[in-house]
């Protein structure tokens, strides 16, 4: 059964909106957001201080994208208000391993014991700080910090051995600022 639904999103002050189509621009104080939805059903409108999505003749299918576009936006919201942050940790029982910047690349020295460094390329739009054992992502986009985040997992992610008796790698403490 189609039927008409909207759903409004507020924009808190400081914050400055523009809508272009189906790219939607977000500018706040920590950076700057911009997505390019794909649908064609949806109608994108700013009127005031708000956000509105909808369509008059809605199915299931429109109104699950309309709370999945609600959820992005919120996102891309609070990442201009306050950057998302991902902690990790290295960890390692027998060879000592060492993470360096060099670009947008991060370079995983002496890895159990490797002679060759593993690399993980860093995307644009990061902010990344190495303390010791600690190394902080930040960035505006959350989508592009947890992906920064899973690449470092990935790349010491050790296959056909026990993880249970090879602990070594870099794993995620903290996500998007809450601890895990």
């Amino acid at each position: 059964m189609k039927k008409e639904i909207f759903q409004e999103i507020e924009i808190p002050e400081g914050i400055e909106a523009v809508i272009e189509g189906n790219m939607i621009k977000i500018k706040g104080p920590q950076g700057e957001n911009r997505k390019k939805f794909n649908t064609t059903n949806l109608v994108f409108e700013k009127k005031d201080n708000k956000i509105i999505i909808g369509s008059k003749k809605a199915t299931k299918k429109e109104k699950k994208m309309m709370n999945t576009i609600k959820a992005h936006i919120k996102n891309m919201i609070s990442g201009v208000q306050k950057k998302f942050e991902y902690e990790l940790k290295i960890c390692f029982s027998h060879f000592p391993a060492s993470v360096e910047i060099k670009g947008n690349e991060a370079l995983i020295k002496n890895f159990l014991g490797e002679k060759t460094p593993r690399v993980v390329r860093l995307p644009e739009g990061i902010d990344i700080k190495l303390e010791k054992d600690i190394i902080k992502i930040s960035s505006a986009d959350k989508e592009i910090a947890g992906q920064a985040a899973a690449d470092f997992e990935v790349a010491t992610r050790i296959s056909k051995r026990d993880r249970r008796t090879f602990q070594d790698g870099i794993f995620m403490i903290t996500k998007a600022g809450v601890g895990i």
